[in-house]
């Protein structure tokens, strides 16, 4: 035991685990997992029975979300980072607008930014732990900001660019908000997400909302002529979507515990409920840091700390570090920070799967571990 340092059961989470992703899966959907082991797992993604968990997930998806009138779910595989370089190249006509606070961001952009066929980017930056905002611009076909920033703990509100051009597109980030943080599709033309987040399945596809205008761009900048790699065409994702299939093979246990995740989250009141649940999860944990001798919560400003990530500075006479040591040797894992943030701090997702008690009981386990270090 690190330390020799024991937290006695009875102050314990009843589940430890905390990391912002890949997230808690659920017991329950792994045994709905092996329950079709055998009929499922290691099947042709060609075939019905695949396809039916295809479409379950984009089903699920769309209730969860209330998806409006024309919008469409489509997936395709590689995470995140392979649906910003497919934006890039099948969504960004000329110019995009971006707003970086995080890594997540940063990254989008520096895609946009090596694309040797599209301008020079606008880039509005912002330190950690607080938000940059996007701003109407000539000339900008894409705006694109991140809902959760997972790397600081900071989320902002879904909100479409006053006076931006006529047909901009609005791209959001939502690889860890969507399905903790409230959204309107109406105000965003593309609202992408990842599995091992909220939705406490695995990682390996990227999701996506996207409105017709959307659709129709990623049409039109094929049909233009433009070099695509197959792997990261939209157009080919969006058709092979509409069959409930992707373009090659899906990590089929992917898709299967984020269909399960999303039914449980529908049955128990859909995105009303979730977002709820995260909102418990975060008054517990930031009453705990505003409460406390030796923790604050590293956003400052109240209106932009996270519902989905909660980063908490320690004080210089605690090492963050030692904590979170002492924390996984007894069981609860993944509440160290981002690496490359470098904060004596703690990071703590509160996706659903979380259960707001267990919150609770991880602060008991602080208070416990900190005067003993």
């Amino acid at each position: 035991m690190a330390d020799g340092i024991r937290i006695p059961d009875e102050i314990r989470p009843v589940d430890g685990r905390f990391g912002s992703g890949p997230s808690k899966v659920r017991p329950e959907g792994v045994d709905a997992l092996s329950a079709v082991s055998r009929t499922y797992m290691g099947t042709s993604h060609r075939q019905r029975t695949v396809k039916d968990q295809v479409a379950r997930l984009r089903r699920s998806l769309a209730e969860f979300f209330a998806v409006p009138d024309g919008y469409e779910v489509v997936l395709s595989n590689g995470g995140t980072s392979a649906f910003w370089d497919a934006a890039a190249f099948g969504l960004i006509r000329d110019k995009a607008q971006f707003a970086e606070f995080g890594e997540f961001g940063a990254k989008f952009a520096k895609a946009a930014t090596d694309a040797p066929f599209l301008a020079d980017p606008t880039v509005h930056r912002a330190p950690g732990g607080q938000a940059a905002h996007l701003r109407a611009e000539p000339g900008v076909d894409v705006y694109a900001s991140v809902q959760n920033e997972t790397s600081t703990g900071v989320s902002v509100p879904v909100r479409r660019v006053a006076g931006a051009d006529e047909g901009a597109l609005l791209l959001t980030d939502a690889t860890s908000g969507g399905g903790s943080l409230d959204v309107d599709l109406r105000e965003t033309d593309v609202y992408y997400l990842a599995p091992q987040k909220a939705l406490g399945s695995d990682g390996g596809i990227w999701l996506a909302l996207m409105s017709p205008a959307a659709i129709e761009r990623a049409f039109e900048i094929k049909g233009g002529g433009r070099y695509i790699p197959q792997f990261l065409d939209l157009v080919t994702a969006i058709e092979q979507s509409r069959l409930d299939q992707t373009y090659n093979t899906p990590a089929l246990a992917t898709v299967f515990l984020a269909a399960e995740q999303l039914e449980w989250m529908n049955a128990q009141g859909g995105l009303g409920w979730a977002t709820k649940r995260c909102a418990e999860s975060a008054a517990a944990i930031y009453g705990w840091a505003d409460r406390s001798a030796y923790a604050t919560p590293f956003v400052v400003d109240p209106g932009l700390r996270s519902n989905a990530v909660a980063t908490i500075d320690f004080a210089a006479g605690v090492d963050a570090a030692a904590v979170a040591k002492v924390l996984r040797a007894n069981g609860i894992v993944d509440t160290e920070p981002y690496r490359k943030l470098g904060r004596n701090q703690l990071r703590v997702a509160l996706y659903p799967t979380v259960d707001p008690s267990d919150v609770e009981a991880l602060t008991a386990c602080i208070d416990y571990v900190v005067p003993r270090l």
